[in-house]
């Protein structure tokens, strides 16, 4: 009662009319939802069954040097520069203890931080506040919380890495029972195996597409020519979904934030992240990591956009750290992004240990490692004028692209660096250069830079190409110049687990497209031209995983031309048309493709699935059609031997599913038989329906004939044929005699 009567004071100081306050139109400060739960079920809050102690807001902080009286102020120094990056430190906030003997300290020190009395509210936030605070419902203070969650394992040195606790834990360890009591036993809830769908007894792929609001996912049953549906849900995603890179899990996104999803056929809910408003998101390559992206507009447009960029464990759904800042700050290399800010703004180190992540800012490359999500070494590397990076696809080497300074005078440069030793491995300058891509090939042994020179009048420019043989002694490099050095190059693709690439070049519309090799039986170490095919209407190459075929294709405005190469036989193995078509994305095996037409067009919205060889499978027409994504599959586990020692013996692997394929096409041919037989019955029942009509009403016709009979069998008719002349046209010709 006696909180009520403060509340009333307060409000009549303020000047607040609680007869004419609508709480619920009261709208908080963004990001701070000051304790008051949604009433979203998707609303990302744990459940806490204790109130604070009153010491939420301090921790401490363990494994600190032990130093002497003179270096307590230095001390005192690193770690207030350290937490105040966190939170706001209260005034005289920061105490170490000293043993009184030695007048060293104890290696260990408490911190308060701010608590939310001391933040500054306008009135009725004021008010709705108190009203919180009250009747004890405010939550755990998460300037501390943050504060333990970020530093703890901090390697100051080598021999101090922090172990930070909040200090309520030493409170209720502290009243831990001297007797021990057993924990009461759960029964085991074994979960979905969320790799049950790679065991599908036909070895279908799944994958995933979005239409108007539904998001459904699908078999792809080619042997019954159509999908299989596995899941529907409406409004599942508030934007678009995607898969992570090993198919374990779908994330979809909402205004609270991302959550994953898994399984085979149930889709049930793994985990939620929360990041408001959410708008991008990437996994790392080895799916322990999760990267969300949010950015807001600035209330003055001249001011940049704010983005903030969370990193999650997928598992645990803890967030281990997060980036804030204006978009100008996340805003150089990489291929797109949103508001400015380049997407994916941090880049994972190759392979499945998700070991390292670098992100590329003005004049500097920051590599974190994933331990403590620290920078490498606590700095930064300094690189002058870098704009742009790119991961090795395997291993932890880092290449980078420094254009040219100085007017020329310093040139460009291409560079290997390993890390986390950051040493360069390898280095090439590079003159007159207008632009620079750099391509890896997906096994991690080559990596081709493509780059836009100069004319000596510096009036246009020609391309070519600098090959780096990653796996070999001193990481040699080889330039390819092509034929026409002039041609504009249009596409360029590695093959997957190969070593050859392919290039479309020439004008348009019908450029050339190239094949090369960097290794042949009669020339290993240097690139070779496997073939060149003339005046082609490409503008896009899309190899299959497994290499060997290609799809060169001609999206956009060349109206989804299709041509299914066979790259070892150098020959077309069909040609196509997808009219409109925006996508084209291979399944992970390699057997199916998907064209699509997205809903930038108004007209042909859907999907067709095509055979490796160019065969139509089945079309799926869907209006307002967005995105369809086919599930990853990881890697085999069958050694490179094992995989050769299958394809010689393919024959005998393949007699079980070959005889399966019968089957199935005997009962397809038998189904198409029932369904004609079946429409053959509905139809002579048709027609036996109308022959009874036509006899039942036969009476009634030769009375409104007045008594003729006009129903008369065929038999009865006598044909007779009639010969007749008709003048149509008379033409007069004078033709002279010739003399």
């Amino acid at each position: 009662m006696a909180a009520v009567v403060d509340i009333d004071a307060l409000s009549a100081q303020l000047g607040v009319n609680w007869s004419e306050v609508n709480l619920d139109s009261i709208q908080l400060p963004p990001g701070n939802n000051f304790g008051i739960e949604s009433d979203d079920e998707a609303v990302y809050h744990d459940d806490q069954s204790e109130f604070d102690t009153g010491f939420g807001n301090i921790i401490v902080v363990d494994h600190l040097p032990v130093v002497p009286k003179e270096k307590f102020e230095k001390l005192e120094g690193v770690l207030k520069k350290i937490y105040n990056q966190l939170g706001v430190i209260k005034e005289n906030g920061l105490w170490m203890p000293v043993d009184p003997d030695t007048k060293m300290t104890l290696g260990y020190c408490f911190i308060e931080f701010n608590t939310p009395q001391e933040t500054e509210l306008d009135c009725l936030t004021m008010v709705v506040y108190i009203l919180r605070v009250c009747f004890n419902v405010w939550g755990s203070l998460q300037e501390a919380q943050n504060a333990k969650e970020k530093s703890h394992g901090y390697k100051l040195d080598k021999t101090h890495i922090f172990a930070v606790n909040m200090f309520d834990d030493f409170d209720r360890l502290m009243n831990v029972r001297e007797e021990w009591e057993p924990p009461q036993a759960r029964p085991y809830v074994p979960g979905e195996n969320l790799q049950k769908w790679l065991t599908d007894e036909k070895a279908r792929d799944q994958l995933v597409i979005r239409s108007g609001p539904d998001t459904e996912v699908y078999w792809n049953d080619a042997r019954q020519k159509k999908p299989e549906p596995v899941h529907k849900r409406p409004y599942w995603t508030e934007s678009y979904v995607q898969w992570s890179p090993l198919g374990t899990y779908l994330v979809t996104l909402h205004k609270q934030g991302a959550a994953v999803w898994g399984g085979a056929d149930t889709f049930t809910r793994l985990m939620r992240y929360q990041h408001s408003m959410v708008k991008l998101v990437d996994f790392s390559p080895g799916e322990r990591y999760l990267v969300t992206y949010h950015s807001q507009e600035p209330s003055n447009p001249r001011d940049a956009s704010k983005v903030e960029i969370k990193v999650f464990d997928v598992r645990t759904g803890r967030m281990m750290r997060d980036f804030k800042g204006s978009a100008d700050e996340f805003s150089i290399g990489g291929p797109g992004g949103v508001a400015g800010a380049s997407w994916p703004v941090f880049r994972w180190a190759g392979g499945k240990d998700d070991k390292y992540f670098a992100k590329l800012s003005k004049n500097t490359i920051s590599v974190y490692e994933t331990e403590t999500f620290s920078l490498i070494d606590k700095k930064s590397m300094k690189v002058d004028n870098v704009v742009d990076i790119c991961w090795s696809p395997t291993d932890s080497i880092l290449s980078l692209f420094v254009p040219e300074q100085g007017g020329g005078n310093q040139p460009a440069k291409v560079a290997l660096v390993q890390i986390p030793s950051k040493v360069e491995l390898r280095q090439k300058n590079l003159f007159s250069v207008s632009d620079c891509k750099m391509y890896w090939q997906s096994s991690g042994e080559y990596l081709a830079v493509k780059v836009d020179r100069y004319t000596k009048t510096k009036k246009s420019t020609y391309s070519g190409f600098e090959l780096f043989r990653i796996k070999e002694r001193d990481i040699p490099i080889e330039v390819l110049e092509l034929d026409n050095k002039n041609d504009k190059i249009i596409a360029f693709a590695w093959e997957p687990k190969g070593h050859r690439f392919a290039v479309i070049h020439g004008d348009q519309p019908r450029p050339d497209v190239s094949f090369y090799s960097m290794k042949t039986a009669q020339n290993t170490g240097r690139v070779s031209k496997l073939a060149t095919l003339k005046a082609k209407q490409a503008n896009a190459l899309f190899w299959s995983p497994t290499g060997k075929y290609i799809i060169l294709a001609g999206l956009k405005g060349f109206n989804g031309q299709l041509e299914f190469f066979n790259v070892d036989e150098l020959e077309t193995m069909a040609t196509a048309e997808h009219f409109m078509a925006t996508d084209i994305e291979w399944d992970p095996t390699g057997r199916y493709v998907a064209t699509a037409v997205t809903s930038v067009h108004e007209m042909e919205n859907g999907f067709t699935i095509w055979s490796f060889n160019g065969n139509l499978v089945y079309r799926i027409l869907k209006d307002h059609f967005f995105q369809l994504a086919w599930r990853p599959r990881p890697p085999s586990f069958l050694t490179a031997e094992k995989e050769e020692e299958i394809a010689k013996n393919l024959k005998k692997y393949s007699k079980k599913y070959e005889a399966e394929d019968q089957d199935v096409s005997l009962l397809l041919s038998e189904q198409d038989r029932e369904k004609r037989r079946a429409l053959k019955e509905e139809w002579e029942k048709w027609v036996m329906q109308w022959k009874s009509l036509h006899e039942e009403e036969k009476l009634e016709r030769q009375d409104l004939r007045d008594g003729e009979v006009s129903d008369v069998e065929e038999d009865e008719y006598e044909a007779k044929e009639v010969e007749f002349e008709d003048l149509i046209d008379v033409t007069e010709e004078i033709v002279q005699e010739s003399m």
